[in-house]
């Protein structure tokens, strides 16, 4: 009878779910994710991190980043968050890769599912998942991301002095990324699949005045060349009515169609812009629900930088250890 109650036992406890308690659990592991962690751990807090799909979030991508302070010669996107990390782990935070697939934010402790069965409990949460971009699909594309095809112009332009780019899209932030290329590459094309733009007028005047910017219209990008020498030597252009293709050199190819903040598992528990963007009351990073804060791209509709980012992770760091100070 003992042997089986012992058997009953460990087939039980095998099914059993962990739950792991911290008092700040921060999801993403960008500048903003890793700046709360930093904040939060040294002020003594059991901080977890937990990585989703982008590990470092976009800015690990990008090869050279010159308008982070402090490092004057530039340093590259992925040795960035990579001291970030290190400096995070120094202070005792926890980094594990995982992905939540749903939370459960009714009642404190916050209860996170993950993706392979586990829970966690977090007395305090940051959301610093940051914004995916919105990319074409290509292959090639994927292939030669940070090798001469990004998603952000204001963090990569310098690099593409004297180049020739191609930015694809129609709306702001094609145009706006079109106008700052402008000013280091030798030529800008913009290609956008229809005869007329979504960008405001104001935008469109600049960049139809624009010596330097060209518009490539009824056309997409359906090829990136060339991922065997690793960086971008062109495109290959469709012309969405005829039907024709052609090919073009260039040095660059930045997709400006869009960013999609990653707050999906959020609906309906805090409140979201019409975009999708997570609410932060007032200069705070308080949410919707007390105890759950929102720092950098998740909660910027403007700026999306690095250095933002990290700002906001800060304040987050800081309100998630004066939320508890207060309520615990």
């Amino acid at each position: 009878m003992r042997n089986i109650l012992i058997t009953c036992l460990f087939f039980i406890s095998a099914f059993i779910v962990p739950i792991r308690a911290q008092q700040v659990v921060i999801l993403g592991s960008g500048p903003s994710g890793l700046t709360a962690a930093i904040y939060a751990s040294r002020a003594g807090l059991t901080t977890l991190v937990l990585e989703g799909n982008e590990p470092g979030g976009q800015i690990a991508l990008s090869y050279m980043v010159e308008n982070f302070p402090g490092f004057p010669q530039g340093i590259s996107g992925f040795e960035l968050v990579n001291n970030m990390r290190e400096q995070a782990l120094r202070f005792g935070t926890e980094i594990h890769t995982a992905h939540v697939v749903s939370v459960d934010l009714s009642k404190r402790p916050f209860i996170l599912m993950l993706e392979d069965g586990n829970s966690i409990f977090a007395d305090t949460l940051i959301i610093a998942s940051g914004a995916s971009a919105k990319w074409l699909g290509l292959e090639t594309e994927q292939a030669l991301i940070g090798k001469g095809v990004g998603s952000c112009a204001v963090c990569d332009g310098i690099l593409f002095k004297g180049k020739e780019v191609y930015v694809v899209g129609g709306g702001d932030t094609a145009l706006e990324d079109a106008l700052f290329l402008a000013k280091y590459a030798s030529r800008v094309h913009v290609v956008h699949r229809r005869d007329a733009l979504k960008a405001s007028k104001y935008l469109q005047e600049r960049a139809f005045t624009h010596p330097k910017i060209h518009f490539v219209w009824n056309s997409v990008v359906v090829d990136i060349a060339d991922p065997v020498q690793g960086k971008v030597t062109g495109v290959t252009l469709q012309n969405v009515v005829t039907g024709e293709s052609e090919f073009r050199s260039c040095q660059g190819v930045f997709i400006a169609i869009g960013f999609k903040p990653n707050t999906d598992i959020f609906a309906g528990q805090l409140e979201l812009t019409d975009e999708g963007l997570l609410l932060t009351q007032g200069h705070t990073t308080q949410t919707s629900v007390p105890g759950v804060f929102a720092a950098g791209d998740v909660a910027d509709p403007h700026y999306r930088q690095a250095i933002t980012a990290a700002g906001t992770g800060c304040m987050a760091g800081i309100d998630a250890y004066h939320f508890i100070q207060e309520f615990d």
